[in-house]
């Protein structure tokens, strides 16, 4: 036995690139973390949930009251898990209703006795929703044909829809619709989600999620736009974001009056409702704080002589001037000749004030005046505005405010804390770069809190809030081009680590801290871009694991369609390695660990129950699927040891051309179950390569005795049993000069 004992000293990470005789760290490995520079297995996973309807293309999830909520988008919808916050326990799916304007409509009972003709504006009843109006088809005394010509707001697919015979020429019975399709959402294998929680503190006064189904899964720089949705968080139900319906609004050719002062409605909204021409929008806003007439009350009719400024609507308070006594709270109730100034109006309170011969002043109390692009016909009816918010890249909360982004490098967002106002002064709407934002994340802003980032397909911009006035026109945003030529692999490879952000580009890893810079990666950069599917690479996406300092790129390798693998750069030793390929990597989308402190992720496969896999990571030690658990491989293999490479713990070249023979290993491990050693190695750097037997060792191992010998020498260390486990500490090898040859295989 030789006396020299050497300790076996290989720098952290795992290199891919390059040659394998020329890795100064270690050369190969499979689930296998670093932690103090010294090797480790990395967690096991445990299915929480089998019952996923799809392949998950994005995942949030938070928690309140005790209770953990997992949100998960595939390619048809959206649906929900819930957890305790310990141990993942809990149950689901809940689908998300999703409501919007009704599209298209099947035929689901002809009815019988209708009166044959052709009806249009035949406004819908039943169902979710309100508004939706069709052109209706009789023929044979049954229903033969329905178009939807108004989509109203608020519908689900599945509702059952209806209209009254008065509608449909006075006689007839039985006839319902089936709701196919609705504006919100259509679903497909291109939907890619996003995702982020907001307060919407000045709208519902509720926490929302908010939710994007982006159509850009085959193509980063698709250009389909879509409707952000949002709705009460915690809840199942979401709708389109900047619809919103008012009651009660008076219709008179292009005019709509509302009471009150009405500040969610602007200039460019699509309108819709009964006698309203699709495609309507609104051309001018005019709110009045205070309506000034003249006049005279007589019973419950109000009649006006002189309108000074501007339009009286149902619902109005009426006031009198000075010297002028009005009944406390005396509203309108019903016009009469009057559409909004000189004519009669019924109001709630019988009182005679005033008269024809001597008319006195009277106030009313705010409306809103909207001038529409097409003429409407006359009548009290409710109005669905719509703020036309539908982009190709996605949603981002800078709290209080919603932002939304895409083509054309657009950044606009909503008012402070009010998710269905989109025009007010500190909304906002930019074109910013020359091509598509396809990403944003909330920034560190100080004093110009809040800000946030925002990457295009080139370009790097920080939005920030900075209120100021110029010229008398107030500003509330701060659009700086960060870098104009940058590039970023995928919409959901961008990570926050610590206030510092990480990405990955189409050719190398960058970081955001004040500055962009590439992150140093000699040891699995061309690994990674020189294996990536790049038909896939919109499914790359990126996690981190904070209690082991790692933020985790997966992707699909080769030919793969969905993630095989993953790289990982350990921010907290500033290394570099891999999943090696494992099982575990095999993931397509996930969350990190927050309130509930384990990350969860998204299988890629079918199951044995037919649907998709929700697997807990850094569980245990094992994969535990329902009752079956399986061992999860971990190794790790050393760079060459021989005395050509400088022997063991000497990566400088000795120049002594002899085999290194070991003939003791000393295993030095936090452990458990069994672990197998294997010695490899070969004659050459491109010769075929030599592996031993395993030996095997446990916890109670003093010392493994071998007589093996290569030129080029290499350890490798595996755990493959249930419940195994191991973290390396100093490993001592009793090693010696072996033969002189320096020819020929070992």
């Amino acid at each position: 036995m030789t006396a020299k004992v050497i300790q076996l000293q290989v720098k952290p990470g795992i290199q891919r690139d390059g040659t394998q005789f020329a890795a100064q760290t270690y050369s190969d490995g499979e689930w296998v973390r670093f932690q103090n520079s010294l090797p480790r297995k990395m967690g096991g996973y445990r299915a929480i949930f089998l019952d996923g309807s799809g392949i998950s293309r994005g995942m949030t999830m938070t928690s309140e009251n005790g209770i953990n909520y997992v949100v998960s988008g595939y390619s048809l919808g959206l649906e929900q898990w819930y957890t305790d916050n310990d141990d993942g326990v809990g149950f689901g799916p809940v689908a998300y209703t999703m409501t919007g304007g009704a599209v298209a409509v099947a035929i689901a009972n002809a009815g019988s006795a209708y009166t044959n003709g052709t009806y249009t504006a035949v406004p819908l009843t039943g169902g979710t929703g309100s508004s939706a109006q069709a052109t209706v088809v009789i023929a044979g005394n049954i229903i033969t044909n329905v178009t939807i010509t108004a989509a109203g707001t608020g519908y689900t697919v599945g509702d059952i829809l209806s209209a009254s015979s008065a509608s449909l020429g006075g006689t007839g019975s039985g006839f319902s619709l089936l709701l196919t399709a609705n504006t919100i959402f259509t679903g497909g294998n291109n939907t890619l989600w996003q995702f982020d929680i907001g307060y919407d503190s000045s709208g519902g006064a509720t926490n929302n999620l908010i939710a994007h189904p982006a159509q850009n899964l085959n193509a980063i720089d698709s250009i389909i736009n879509t409707k952000p949705l949002s709705g009460q968080f915690p809840g199942t139900s979401l709708s389109p974001v900047g619809i919103f319906s008012v009651t009660n609004c008076y219709l008179n050719g292009s005019t709509i009056i509302i009471n009150g002062a009405n500040f969610l409605v602007g200039n460019g909204q699509t309108i819709s409702g009964t006698g309203i021409t699709t495609g309507t929008t609104i051309t001018n806003t005019d709110v009045v704080a205070n309506v000034t007439i003249t006049g005279y009350m007589v019973g419950t009719t109000l009649t006006v002589t002189v309108a000074n400024d501007g339009s009286l609507a149902v619902g109005q308070t009426i006031i009198g001037g000075a010297g002028v006594g009005v009944l406390p709270n005396t509203t309108i109730t019903a016009l009469g000749t009057g559409i909004g100034g000189i004519g009669t109006y019924t109001i709630n309170n019988s009182q005679t004030v005033g008269s024809s011969g001597t008319p006195v002043a009277f106030s009313g109390s705010a409306t809103t005046t909207l001038t529409t692009s097409v003429a409407m016909t006359t009548g009290t009816v409710t109005v669905t505005y719509d703020n036309n918010i539908s982009v190709s890249g996605g949603v981002v909360m800078l709290h209080p405010y919603l932002f939304v982004y895409g083509n054309n490098g657009l950044i606009q967002n909503s008012a402070a804390g009010d998710f269905s106002n989109w025009v007010s002064a500190d909304a906002n709407a930019n074109n910013v770069a020359t091509g598509k934002i396809v990403k944003g994340l909330p920034l560190r802003g100080g004093t110009t809190s809040p800000a946030g980032l925002f990457w295009s397909l080139d370009s790097i911009i920080r939005v920030t809030y900075a209120p100021s006035t110029v010229n008398g026109l107030n500003f509330y945003w701060k659009y700086d081009l960060i870098t104009c030529q940058t590039s970023i692999m995928s919409s959901q490879c961008v990570i926050e680590y610590d206030g510092i952000f990480y990405w990955c580009g189409v050719d190398r890893f960058l970081t955001y801290n004040g500055v962009v810079q590439e992150i140093p990666n000699t040891a699995n950069q061309n690994h990674f871009f020189d294996n990536l599917n790049y038909a896939q690479r919109q499914k790359v996406w990126c996690t981190k694991v904070p209690r082991w300092g790692e933020i985790w790129w997966f992707y699909p390798r080769g030919s793969a369609t969905e993630c095989t693998d993953a790289v990982i750069y350990n921010v907290r030793e500033k290394i570099w390695y891999d999943a090696g390929e494992a099982d575990g990597a095999r993931r397509s989308a996930g969350t990190f660990s927050e309130v509930f402190r384990k990350p969860i992720w998204g299988g890629t496969g079918v199951n044995s129950t037919g649907g998709y896999t929700l697997w807990q990571h850094e569980t245990g030690t094992d994969e535990i699927y329902t009752t079956n658990v399986n061992a999860v491989r971990s190794s790790f293999t050393t760079n060459n040891l021989g005395w050509v490479t400088g022997g063991p713990g000497n990566p400088q070249l000795a120049g002594d051309n002899r085999w290194l023979r070991i003939e003791r290993v000393e295993p030095d491990f936090v452990q458990s179950g069994d672990m197998n050693l294997y010695v490899t190695g070969q004659g050459y750097a491109d010769d075929s390569e030599q592996i031993s037997e395993p030996y095997v060792f446990d916890s109670t191992t003093l010392k493994i005795d071998m007589r093996e010998q290569r030129r080029l020498l290499r350890l490798k260390f595996e755990s493959n049993t249930f419940n195994g486990d191991y973290y390396m500490g100093k490993v001592l090898l009793s090693a010696d000069q072996g033969d002189e040859r320096s020819t020929g295989n070992p």
